[in-house]
């Protein structure tokens, strides 16, 4: 049987308060979701830019979406999601390698 979403990555933006420590735990109270990490990206005077990596066996993204916005956050964008009974592994593309020259 297949699993719903197991990995979601998410670019969110958020106010200073409350602290990321705070966030991080309210996510992980969430139904079906096992681990988050809260990757601090860039800060500025009011607001911090977070890359979120949650995983579990059924993330509720409208359910996780709520919550950040509850924290006073808003989601940015969906950076990397995994669905089914597994997470695969990314590839690597030749156009990967463009990008390191």
């Amino acid at each position: 049987m297949a699993k719903g979403i197991r990995l979601l990555v998410l670019d969110v933006l958020k106010p200073h308060q409350p602290m990321v420590t705070e966030l991080a735990l309210g996510l992980s109270e969430l139904k079906g979701v096992d681990g988050v990490n809260i990757t601090l990206v860039e800060i500025d005077k009011e607001t911090e830019n977070v890359k979120i990596t949650m995983v579990g066996d059924d993330l509720d993204y409208d359910e996780i979406a709520r919550t950040i916005e509850e924290f006073g956050g808003v989601v940015h964008s969906i950076d990397m999601v995994a669905a089914g009974r597994r997470i695969v592994e990314e590839g690597e593309t030749p156009q990967d390698k463009l990008e390191e020259y």
